[in-house]
């Protein structure tokens, strides 16, 4: 039998098993309670789907399927081992972590965010990350401050 007819992983194949790592952030990996929670439970979820994948007869499909879980293991793992649970924030006096802040914008928009760990942001649910471009302007500040962002002037309006 000629080597051109026996069945060998193809370059395609591989580049789906061996997916890059996901980013780790270089700053700290602070996390809200319930941040850490959902770390928690999407480790948990990887796991699952690593072992449902495991169970898989044929050894490319096998290695396709785990490529995913595996990957956010590793990555779930160092952020679980990294995660600085911040206390709730006692004060509504300045703008601190785990801080709800209301903000107006030059335009009349009026916006209100949540501060919160990376891995919890979603600014389409309310909630933005501590390292966020909004959130380092905002972050000390009292009701009435004014930051400048890109040109354009953010008030404070209220803290929660």
């Amino acid at each position: 039998m000629a080597v051109a007819f026996t069945k060998e992983e193809s370059f395609e194949t591989a580049s789906e098993t061996l997916l890059p790592d996901r980013p780790v952030s270089p700053h700290p990996n602070l996390v809200t309670e319930a941040g850490l929670k959902a770390l928690e439970l999407q480790f948990q979820q990887a796991r699952q789907a690593y072992e449902a994948a495991s169970t898989i007869e044929d050894v490319n499909e096998k290695r396709r399927q785990t490529a995913g879980p595996v990957r956010d293991l590793r990555y779930l793992s160092a952020r679980l081992r990294t995660a600085q649970v911040m206390p709730e924030t006692a004060s509504t006096d300045i703008v601190a972590f785990g801080s709800t802040v209301t903000f107006s914008r030059d335009d009349g928009r009026v916006q209100t965010y949540r501060i919160v760990g990376e891995d919890e942001a979603d600014p389409k649910t309310g909630s933005i990350s501590y390292v966020s471009p909004v959130a380092r302007l905002l972050m000390g500040k009292s009701v009435g401050d004014v930051v400048e962002n890109g040109g354009q002037e953010l008030e404070v309006m209220a803290i929660a």
